[in-house]
């Protein structure tokens, strides 16, 4: 079982950069749109919750399905803001995240960190599509980096071995190896 150790509490540590937003209310139910820089959500919720806090009061819980988020902690906390995060896989759509303050209720779609930008770009212009493309969208460029990261875990798993063709054949040896076959 692989282990990830989020170590953004150093006292030495950057801010983060400034959340990649788009605040416009789309159908389904959205307040706007949201493009993390990756799946670290301990980080990627601090720049989020600073920048809306300013718009929408004091964020004071998240909600998130962990489908999509390696590490799932209880809170984040950052310049005396603490933020309770909680995770639900029946009632929370895998692509948004649930914001709570003090003013209520607010949900914002999450287009994959891996997203390029220009898709990122289309995605929180909104450029005509509908909530359920987006989710759609969204769901396709998941697919396409977890088998990308699929790939990746079988090298690894495999010791980073290459395929066959590519095992260095020892000097002196003009092809591949004929140990074991009749002639």
């Amino acid at each position: 079982m692989a282990v990830t150790i989020d170590r953004t509490t150093s006292s030495r540590r950057t801010p983060p950069p400034a959340a990649r937003l788009s605040l416009r209310p789309a159908p389904g139910g959205l307040d706007g749109m949201w493009w993390p820089r990756s799946r670290a959500l301990t980080r990627e919720l601090l720049a989020l919750t600073a920048a809306l806090g300013d718009l929408w009061g004091r964020i004071t819980g998240v909600t998130v399905h962990p489908a999509y988020w390696p590490v799932l902690p209880h809170w984040v906390s950052d310049a005396g803001r603490t933020v309770r995060v909680d995770w639900s896989t029946d009632e929370q759509d895998p692509h948004r995240l649930t914001l709570s303050s003090a003013a209520g209720r607010r949900d914002v779609l999450v287009i994959p960190p891996e997203t390029g930008a220009d898709a990122a770009a289309r995605l929180m212009a909104g450029d005509g599509v509908d909530v359920p493309a987006q989710e759609q969208a969204a769901d396709r460029i998941d697919a396409r980096n977890t088998d990308a990261q699929n790939g990746e875990e079988a090298w690894e798993a495999d010791g980073g071995a290459g395929r066959p063709s590519s095992v260095p054949r020892p000097i002196g040896s003009a092809g591949p190896s004929t140990a074991g076959r009749r002639r």
